[in-house]
């Protein structure tokens, strides 16, 4: 496995960040309105996104088992490295969106890790999330157009801005729940 933490935490830690993303608009819808509306062409946002997955990806290959690839090793955490200098360099259209949709399907692997074999029915909160993220990860690198298109529709209307946050809210509630039940 490539993370060794437990289910508990996986859980508690996604219900925490599924909390603090979704609970500020119901506070202030007219201001996450705002920013996530500023969010799919933010350059500075998306560098910041584009470094902290990149950083996560070539940490990722320097210590994962690479099986018979591993004499490649440098030559593959090289390329990760120059691979996040060039899309800072020459993908500016969209950047926040490619580089969240990166660190998505990075975080996809650290849920689906923790709910790998695990006795616990409540895995598949974690595991209902992590496939979510993964659809959400794969479309949105390819198609960042749609994140914006999609973030236009919610935050068109304010009761579908807070019926979206309010799912948020209550599946990361679920998951707080259901991470001091498995402890």
């Amino acid at each position: 496995m490539t993370y060794s933490i437990s289910l508990a935490f996986a859980e508690f830690a996604a219900g925490m960040l599924l909390l603090v993303s979704h609970l500020p608009a119901l506070f202030a819808p007219q201001k996450i309105s705002a920013l996530l509306s500023a969010f799919p062409r933010s350059l500075w946002t998306g560098r910041l996104l584009l470094v902290a997955a990149t950083v996560w990806a070539a940490f990722l290959v320097a210590t994962i088992d690479l099986g018979e690839f591993a004499t490649m090793r440098n030559s593959l955490v090289f390329g990760v490295a120059v691979s996040g200098v060039l899309t800072w360099i020459f993908v500016e259209d969209f950047l926040a969106v490619r580089a969240l949709s990166i660190l998505l399907l990075l975080a996809a692997d650290v849920l689906l890790s923790a709910a790998f074999l695990q006795p616990e029915t409540s895995r598949l909160w974690l595991v209902f999330l992590a496939y979510g993220w993964i659809f959400a990860g794969m479309f949105l690198v390819g198609l960042p157009w749609l994140a914006r298109d999609s973030i236009a529709w919610i935050t068109k209307k304010r009761a579908r801005l807070l019926a979206f946050s309010c799912a948020g809210v209550f599946y990361g509630l679920a998951l707080l729940v259901s991470s001091f039940l498995t402890s």
